[in-house]
Protein backbone atom coordinates (compact mmCIF):
# COMPACT_ATOMS: atom_id res chain seq x y z
CA UNK A 1 0.00 0.00 0.00
CA UNK A 2 2.73 2.27 1.10
CA UNK A 3 4.36 1.55 -2.39
CA UNK A 4 1.76 2.30 -4.33
CA UNK A 5 1.04 5.95 -2.47
CA UNK A 6 4.72 6.43 -3.15
CA UNK A 7 4.05 5.50 -7.39
CA UNK A 8 1.66 7.88 -7.57
CA UNK A 9 2.79 10.51 -5.16
CA UNK A 10 5.81 10.71 -8.06
CA UNK A 11 4.12 10.61 -10.89
CA UNK A 12 1.69 13.14 -9.54
CA UNK A 13 5.07 15.40 -8.73
CA UNK A 14 6.20 14.62 -12.20
CA UNK A 15 3.06 16.16 -14.19
CA UNK A 16 3.07 19.17 -12.11
CA UNK A 17 6.72 20.25 -13.27
CA UNK A 18 6.37 18.91 -16.96
CA UNK A 19 2.92 21.06 -17.28
CA UNK A 20 4.81 24.12 -16.47
CA UNK A 21 7.57 23.08 -19.11
CA UNK A 22 7.20 24.89 -22.77
CA UNK A 23 5.84 21.95 -25.26
CA UNK A 24 6.60 22.96 -29.25
CA UNK A 25 4.76 19.59 -30.08
CA UNK A 26 1.47 21.02 -28.83
CA UNK A 27 1.49 24.55 -30.61
CA UNK A 28 0.94 22.53 -33.61
CA UNK A 29 -2.33 22.68 -35.80
CA UNK A 30 -2.77 18.78 -36.31
CA UNK A 31 -0.84 18.04 -39.55
CA UNK A 32 -0.38 14.67 -38.10
CA UNK A 33 -3.72 14.01 -37.15
CA UNK A 34 -4.94 12.80 -40.01
CA UNK A 35 -4.21 9.06 -41.42
CA UNK A 36 -1.23 9.05 -43.55
CA UNK A 37 -2.70 7.67 -46.55
CA UNK A 38 -5.10 11.50 -46.59
CA UNK A 39 -2.04 13.16 -46.45
CA UNK A 40 0.58 11.72 -49.15
CA UNK A 41 -2.35 11.25 -51.79
CA UNK A 42 -4.57 14.23 -51.39
CA UNK A 43 -3.18 17.43 -51.82
CA UNK A 44 0.81 17.40 -52.47
CA UNK A 45 2.36 20.70 -51.84
CA UNK A 46 5.50 22.02 -53.40
CA UNK A 47 7.48 25.02 -53.72
CA UNK A 48 5.50 26.52 -50.46
CA UNK A 49 7.87 29.33 -49.75
CA UNK A 50 6.51 32.60 -47.77
CA UNK A 51 8.04 36.23 -48.77
CA UNK A 52 9.20 36.60 -44.95
CA UNK A 53 9.20 35.38 -41.84
CA UNK A 54 9.69 38.12 -39.59
CA UNK A 55 7.65 41.42 -40.22
CA UNK A 56 5.56 43.96 -38.12
CA UNK A 57 2.16 44.84 -37.15
CA UNK A 58 0.55 46.45 -40.15
CA UNK A 59 3.21 44.99 -42.59
CA UNK A 60 1.87 42.32 -45.22
CA UNK A 61 3.27 38.78 -45.46
CA UNK A 62 2.57 36.70 -48.47
CA UNK A 63 3.17 32.76 -48.62
CA UNK A 64 2.89 31.49 -52.64
CA UNK A 65 3.61 27.66 -53.94
CA UNK A 66 2.08 25.16 -55.79
CA UNK A 67 0.04 21.72 -55.05
CA UNK A 68 -0.99 18.56 -56.82
CA UNK A 69 -4.04 16.76 -56.82
CA UNK A 70 -3.72 13.19 -56.73
CA UNK A 71 -4.89 11.07 -59.00
CA UNK A 72 -4.81 8.01 -56.58
CA UNK A 73 -7.02 9.96 -54.75
CA UNK A 74 -8.46 7.28 -51.62
CA UNK A 75 -11.55 5.69 -51.94
CA UNK A 76 -12.52 6.54 -49.00
CA UNK A 77 -12.31 10.60 -49.04
CA UNK A 78 -15.07 12.22 -50.62
CA UNK A 79 -13.66 14.00 -54.25
CA UNK A 80 -12.35 17.68 -53.46
CA UNK A 81 -15.55 18.73 -55.31
CA UNK A 82 -15.79 21.66 -52.44
CA UNK A 83 -12.56 22.93 -51.00
CA UNK A 84 -11.16 25.77 -49.19
CA UNK A 85 -7.91 27.08 -49.29
CA UNK A 86 -7.32 28.71 -46.05
CA UNK A 87 -4.35 29.93 -43.17
CA UNK A 88 -3.74 27.94 -39.88
CA UNK A 89 -3.23 30.28 -37.02
CA UNK A 90 -3.23 30.00 -33.07
CA UNK A 91 -6.09 32.68 -33.15
CA UNK A 92 -6.79 36.05 -34.94
CA UNK A 93 -2.74 37.14 -35.74
CA UNK A 94 -3.17 37.80 -39.13
CA UNK A 95 -5.62 38.93 -41.23
CA UNK A 96 -5.96 37.45 -45.14
CA UNK A 97 -6.22 40.71 -47.30
CA UNK A 98 -6.06 38.45 -50.57
CA UNK A 99 -5.93 35.40 -51.94
CA UNK A 100 -5.65 34.18 -55.45
CA UNK A 101 -5.58 30.88 -57.61
CA UNK A 102 -3.81 30.64 -61.10
CA UNK A 103 -3.47 34.17 -60.69
CA UNK A 104 -7.35 34.56 -60.14
CA UNK A 105 -8.66 36.25 -57.34
CA UNK A 106 -10.28 33.85 -55.51
CA UNK A 107 -12.99 34.34 -52.14
CA UNK A 108 -15.26 30.79 -52.48
CA UNK A 109 -14.35 27.02 -52.20
CA UNK A 110 -13.09 25.70 -55.67
CA UNK A 111 -13.65 21.97 -57.19
CA UNK A 112 -10.59 20.62 -57.72
CA UNK A 113 -9.45 18.13 -60.40
CA UNK A 114 -7.43 15.45 -59.60
CA UNK A 115 -4.39 15.01 -61.12
CA UNK A 116 -4.52 18.97 -61.93
CA UNK A 117 -1.92 21.45 -60.80
CA UNK A 118 -2.22 24.69 -59.00
CA UNK A 119 -0.65 27.54 -58.20
CA UNK A 120 -1.87 29.93 -55.32
CA UNK A 121 -0.55 32.94 -53.43
CA UNK A 122 -2.04 34.23 -50.12
CA UNK A 123 -1.64 37.60 -48.72
CA UNK A 124 -1.40 38.43 -45.14
CA UNK A 125 -1.59 41.19 -42.75
CA UNK A 126 -0.01 41.37 -38.96
CA UNK A 127 -2.09 41.87 -36.57
CA UNK A 128 -0.67 40.81 -32.87
CA UNK A 129 2.79 40.36 -32.32
CA UNK A 130 4.74 37.25 -30.98
CA UNK A 131 6.28 34.04 -32.91
CA UNK A 132 3.21 31.50 -33.90
CA UNK A 133 3.63 28.35 -35.86
CA UNK A 134 1.45 29.14 -39.28
CA UNK A 135 0.37 26.60 -42.24
CA UNK A 136 -1.65 27.18 -45.35
CA UNK A 137 -3.99 24.07 -45.52
CA UNK A 138 -7.35 23.26 -47.50
CA UNK A 139 -10.36 22.45 -45.88
CA UNK A 140 -11.93 19.45 -47.86
CA UNK A 141 -15.64 18.89 -47.73
CA UNK A 142 -16.75 16.05 -45.48
CA UNK A 143 -12.85 14.86 -45.33
CA UNK A 144 -11.01 17.19 -43.01
CA UNK A 145 -7.91 19.51 -43.02
CA UNK A 146 -4.75 18.63 -45.39
CA UNK A 147 -2.25 20.85 -44.31
CA UNK A 148 0.72 22.06 -45.97
CA UNK A 149 4.10 22.78 -44.88
CA UNK A 150 4.47 25.14 -40.89
CA UNK A 151 7.26 27.74 -40.58
CA UNK A 152 7.57 29.96 -37.76
CA UNK A 153 6.66 33.80 -37.78
CA UNK A 154 8.06 36.64 -35.84
CA UNK A 155 5.43 39.31 -35.61
CA UNK A 156 7.15 42.56 -34.04
CA UNK A 157 5.59 45.94 -33.29
CA UNK A 158 2.72 46.58 -30.68
CA UNK A 159 -1.02 45.43 -30.48
CA UNK A 160 -2.05 48.88 -30.70
CA UNK A 161 -0.31 49.78 -34.12
CA UNK A 162 -2.60 47.60 -35.93
CA UNK A 163 -5.22 49.28 -38.27
CA UNK A 164 -7.81 47.40 -40.54
CA UNK A 165 -9.50 50.55 -42.13
CA UNK A 166 -11.62 50.16 -45.60
CA UNK A 167 -13.05 52.06 -47.79
CA UNK A 168 -17.04 51.18 -48.34
CA UNK A 169 -18.77 51.34 -51.78
CA UNK A 170 -20.55 54.92 -50.75
CA UNK A 171 -17.22 55.96 -49.63
CA UNK A 172 -17.38 55.70 -46.27
CA UNK A 173 -13.79 54.46 -44.64
CA UNK A 174 -14.60 52.04 -41.43
CA UNK A 175 -12.49 50.28 -39.28
CA UNK A 176 -13.12 46.87 -39.12
CA UNK A 177 -12.15 46.28 -35.56
CA UNK A 178 -14.89 47.87 -34.30
CA UNK A 179 -17.34 48.54 -36.55
CA UNK A 180 -20.95 46.78 -35.35
CA UNK A 181 -19.55 45.91 -32.25
CA UNK A 182 -22.09 47.70 -30.45
CA UNK A 183 -25.32 46.95 -32.36
CA UNK A 184 -23.88 43.31 -32.33
CA UNK A 185 -23.72 43.41 -28.35
CA UNK A 186 -26.96 44.64 -28.13
CA UNK A 187 -29.00 42.77 -29.82
CA UNK A 188 -27.70 39.82 -28.72
CA UNK A 189 -28.39 41.05 -25.24
CA UNK A 190 -31.82 41.94 -26.42
CA UNK A 191 -32.34 38.47 -27.42
CA UNK A 192 -31.12 36.38 -24.80
CA UNK A 193 -32.97 38.98 -22.02
CA UNK A 194 -36.23 38.14 -24.34
CA UNK A 195 -35.00 34.27 -24.09
CA UNK A 196 -34.45 34.27 -20.37
CA UNK A 197 -38.16 36.19 -20.04
CA UNK A 198 -39.91 33.56 -21.72
CA UNK A 199 -38.07 30.53 -20.29
CA UNK A 200 -38.65 32.62 -16.69
CA UNK A 201 -42.15 32.76 -17.26
CA UNK A 202 -42.99 28.88 -17.37
CA UNK A 203 -40.14 28.01 -14.52
CA UNK A 204 -41.57 30.69 -12.13
CA UNK A 205 -44.15 28.00 -10.95
CA UNK A 206 -43.71 24.49 -10.13
CA UNK A 207 -42.61 21.69 -11.81
CA UNK A 208 -42.44 18.16 -12.60
CA UNK A 209 -44.19 16.54 -9.87
CA UNK A 210 -46.86 19.30 -9.30
CA UNK A 211 -48.10 19.10 -12.95
CA UNK A 212 -47.62 15.40 -12.87
CA UNK A 213 -50.41 15.69 -9.78
CA UNK A 214 -52.50 17.68 -12.00
CA UNK A 215 -52.23 15.56 -15.05
CA UNK A 216 -53.28 12.65 -13.01
CA UNK A 217 -56.37 14.36 -11.43
CA UNK A 218 -57.19 15.24 -15.02
CA UNK A 219 -56.80 18.98 -13.81
CA UNK A 220 -54.64 19.06 -17.53
CA UNK A 221 -56.73 22.13 -19.22
CA UNK A 222 -55.46 24.39 -15.82
CA UNK A 223 -52.10 24.24 -16.61
CA UNK A 224 -52.08 26.99 -18.81
CA UNK A 225 -53.53 29.96 -18.14
CA UNK A 226 -55.68 32.35 -20.26
CA UNK A 227 -52.50 34.70 -19.38
CA UNK A 228 -50.36 32.00 -20.31
CA UNK A 229 -52.08 32.24 -23.91
CA UNK A 230 -51.89 35.77 -24.44
CA UNK A 231 -48.04 35.81 -23.64
CA UNK A 232 -47.79 33.09 -26.34
CA UNK A 233 -49.89 35.11 -28.85
CA UNK A 234 -48.04 38.18 -28.49
CA UNK A 235 -44.36 36.85 -28.58
CA UNK A 236 -45.40 34.33 -31.49
CA UNK A 237 -46.76 37.74 -33.10
CA UNK A 238 -44.41 40.38 -32.24
CA UNK A 239 -41.11 38.42 -32.47
CA UNK A 240 -41.30 37.77 -36.70
CA UNK A 241 -42.95 41.20 -36.63
CA UNK A 242 -39.95 42.70 -35.26
CA UNK A 243 -37.64 40.97 -36.79
CA UNK A 244 -39.37 42.24 -40.68
CA UNK A 245 -39.36 45.40 -39.23
CA UNK A 246 -35.75 45.68 -37.96
CA UNK A 247 -34.72 43.77 -41.40
CA UNK A 248 -36.99 46.33 -43.68
CA UNK A 249 -34.46 49.26 -41.52
CA UNK A 250 -31.60 47.37 -42.01
CA UNK A 251 -32.16 47.31 -45.66
CA UNK A 252 -32.94 50.93 -46.30
CA UNK A 253 -30.06 52.26 -44.19
CA UNK A 254 -27.68 49.94 -46.08
CA UNK A 255 -28.92 49.46 -49.74
CA UNK A 256 -26.04 48.81 -51.05
CA UNK A 257 -24.68 46.17 -49.09
CA UNK A 258 -22.93 42.98 -50.50
CA UNK A 259 -24.26 39.59 -48.83
CA UNK A 260 -21.84 36.50 -48.09
CA UNK A 261 -20.87 34.74 -50.86
CA UNK A 262 -21.94 31.03 -51.21
CA UNK A 263 -20.47 30.14 -54.10
CA UNK A 264 -18.66 27.37 -55.96
CA UNK A 265 -15.68 28.86 -58.10
CA UNK A 266 -14.53 26.65 -61.25
CA UNK A 267 -11.00 27.55 -61.89
CA UNK A 268 -9.32 25.03 -64.01
CA UNK A 269 -5.92 23.51 -63.34
CA UNK A 270 -2.65 25.04 -64.86
CA UNK A 271 -2.01 24.58 -68.26
CA UNK A 272 -0.01 20.75 -68.92
CA UNK A 273 3.82 22.11 -69.37
CA UNK A 274 5.28 21.64 -72.57
CA UNK A 275 7.94 18.95 -71.17
CA UNK A 276 5.17 17.31 -69.15
CA UNK A 277 5.17 13.44 -70.09
CA UNK A 278 8.62 13.39 -71.55
CA UNK A 279 9.39 11.62 -68.02
CA UNK A 280 7.34 9.07 -67.44
CA UNK A 281 7.43 7.20 -64.04
CA UNK A 282 5.93 4.07 -63.28
CA UNK A 283 5.67 2.77 -59.81
CA UNK A 284 6.06 -0.88 -59.58
CA UNK A 285 6.39 -2.03 -55.63
CA UNK A 286 6.84 -0.17 -52.35
CA UNK A 287 8.23 -2.06 -49.25
CA UNK A 288 8.33 -0.59 -45.82
CA UNK A 289 10.69 -1.73 -43.40
CA UNK A 290 9.82 -1.14 -40.03
CA UNK A 291 12.43 -1.70 -38.15
CA UNK A 292 14.73 0.76 -40.94
CA UNK A 293 12.60 3.23 -41.33
CA UNK A 294 13.00 2.80 -44.72
CA UNK A 295 10.64 3.18 -48.10
CA UNK A 296 11.92 1.27 -50.73
CA UNK A 297 10.09 2.16 -53.49
CA UNK A 298 11.05 0.32 -57.41
CA UNK A 299 9.92 2.43 -59.94
CA UNK A 300 10.43 2.25 -63.73
CA UNK A 301 11.26 5.54 -65.58
CA UNK A 302 10.99 6.28 -69.35
CA UNK A 303 13.02 9.38 -70.28
CA UNK A 304 11.64 10.76 -73.66
CA UNK A 305 13.28 14.09 -72.63
CA UNK A 306 16.24 15.17 -74.70
CA UNK A 307 18.68 15.13 -71.92
CA UNK A 308 19.70 13.06 -69.12
CA UNK A 309 17.51 13.07 -66.12
CA UNK A 310 18.60 11.96 -62.51
CA UNK A 311 16.54 11.04 -59.46
CA UNK A 312 17.15 13.95 -56.33
CA UNK A 313 13.86 14.16 -54.24
CA UNK A 314 11.01 12.26 -52.85
CA UNK A 315 8.17 14.20 -51.36
CA UNK A 316 5.18 13.41 -49.28
CA UNK A 317 3.08 14.93 -46.53
CA UNK A 318 5.26 18.01 -46.90
CA UNK A 319 8.59 16.02 -45.80
CA UNK A 320 11.27 16.36 -48.52
CA UNK A 321 13.52 13.26 -49.12
CA UNK A 322 16.70 14.74 -50.69
CA UNK A 323 19.48 12.88 -52.74
CA UNK A 324 22.35 14.81 -51.44
CA UNK A 325 24.31 13.53 -54.88
CA UNK A 326 22.16 16.08 -56.64
CA UNK A 327 23.12 19.28 -56.11
CA UNK A 328 20.42 21.75 -58.01
CA UNK A 329 17.18 20.70 -55.97
CA UNK A 330 16.51 24.05 -54.45
CA UNK A 331 16.38 23.69 -50.99
CA UNK A 332 17.93 25.11 -48.14
CA UNK A 333 19.60 22.65 -45.52
CA UNK A 334 19.14 22.01 -41.96
CA UNK A 335 14.90 22.65 -42.73
CA UNK A 336 13.19 20.55 -40.15
CA UNK A 337 11.10 19.18 -43.02
CA UNK A 338 14.36 17.90 -45.32
CA UNK A 339 15.93 14.87 -45.01
CA UNK A 340 19.24 16.25 -46.94
CA UNK A 341 20.42 12.11 -47.04
CA UNK A 342 17.24 10.79 -46.72
CA UNK A 343 17.18 9.24 -50.52
CA UNK A 344 19.93 6.71 -52.20
CA UNK A 345 19.56 4.90 -55.23
CA UNK A 346 20.69 1.40 -56.40
CA UNK A 347 21.90 3.07 -59.63
CA UNK A 348 22.94 6.63 -59.14
CA UNK A 349 23.81 6.43 -62.95
CA UNK A 350 22.04 9.47 -64.68
CA UNK A 351 18.96 8.01 -67.07
CA UNK A 352 19.96 9.02 -70.61
CA UNK A 353 17.94 10.04 -73.53
CA UNK A 354 15.54 7.23 -74.95
CA UNK A 355 16.24 4.90 -71.80
CA UNK A 356 14.39 3.08 -69.70
CA UNK A 357 15.63 1.52 -66.53
CA UNK A 358 13.78 0.09 -63.46
CA UNK A 359 15.46 1.83 -60.24
CA UNK A 360 15.11 0.81 -56.90
CA UNK A 361 15.03 4.31 -54.52
CA UNK A 362 15.36 3.63 -50.58
CA UNK A 363 13.58 6.74 -48.93
CA UNK A 364 15.20 6.32 -45.14
CA UNK A 365 14.67 8.28 -42.34
CA UNK A 366 13.46 8.50 -38.63
CA UNK A 367 10.85 11.30 -40.34
CA UNK A 368 8.79 8.36 -41.01
CA UNK A 369 8.47 7.68 -37.30
CA UNK A 370 8.22 11.08 -35.90
CA UNK A 371 5.68 12.21 -38.64
CA UNK A 372 3.65 9.09 -38.01
CA UNK A 373 4.00 8.27 -41.50
CA UNK A 374 4.57 4.89 -40.54
CA UNK A 375 0.92 4.15 -39.65
CA UNK A 376 -0.03 3.40 -43.09
CA UNK A 377 1.27 -0.38 -43.00
CA UNK A 378 -1.99 -0.26 -40.30
CA UNK A 379 -4.03 1.50 -42.49
CA UNK A 380 -7.28 0.00 -43.95
CA UNK A 381 -5.72 1.80 -47.07
CA UNK A 382 -2.10 0.65 -47.19
CA UNK A 383 -0.97 2.69 -49.97
CA UNK A 384 1.98 5.19 -50.14
CA UNK A 385 1.75 8.33 -52.38
CA UNK A 386 4.41 11.48 -52.67
CA UNK A 387 6.09 13.48 -55.98
CA UNK A 388 9.21 12.28 -57.42
CA UNK A 389 10.89 15.30 -58.92
CA UNK A 390 13.80 14.25 -61.67
CA UNK A 391 16.67 17.06 -62.97
CA UNK A 392 18.20 17.67 -65.79
CA UNK A 393 21.48 18.88 -64.96
CA UNK A 394 22.58 20.50 -68.09
CA UNK A 395 19.22 22.17 -69.49
CA UNK A 396 18.26 22.93 -65.68
CA UNK A 397 14.97 20.86 -66.32
CA UNK A 398 12.64 19.58 -63.34
CA UNK A 399 10.19 16.72 -64.20
CA UNK A 400 7.61 16.03 -61.80
CA UNK A 401 5.74 12.64 -61.57
CA UNK A 402 3.05 12.16 -58.78
CA UNK A 403 3.40 8.25 -57.73
CA UNK A 404 1.34 5.70 -55.74
CA UNK A 405 1.47 2.24 -54.75
CA UNK A 406 0.46 0.05 -52.39
CA UNK A 407 2.63 -0.86 -48.99
CA UNK A 408 3.85 -4.33 -48.11
CA UNK A 409 5.43 -4.02 -44.66
CA UNK A 410 8.96 -5.79 -43.88
CA UNK A 411 9.47 -6.47 -40.31
CA UNK A 412 13.18 -7.82 -40.27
Amino acid sequence: MKTHFKTWLLALIALTVMSGLPLSSAQAHGEKALEPFIRMRTIQWYDVQWSTQKFNVNEEVSVSGKFHVAEDWPISVPKPEASFLNISTPGPVLIRTERYLNGKPWTNSVALQPGGDYDFKVVLKGRLPGRYHIHPFFNLKDAGQVMGPGVWLEIGGEPGDFSNTIKTINGEMIDMESFGFANGVFWHLFWGALAAAWLLWWVRRPLFISRYRMLDAGLEHELITPQDKLIAKLVLVGVPVLVLVLNAVTANRYPDAIPLQAGLDQILPLPAQVNAGTVNVDTLKAEYNVSKRSMVLQVKVDNRSQGAVRIGEFASSNVHFMNADVTNVGYIPGRDDVSNNGLSLDNVAPIEPGEQRTVSIEVRDAAWESERLDGLIRDADSRVGGLLFLYDDVMGKRYISSISAAVIPKFI
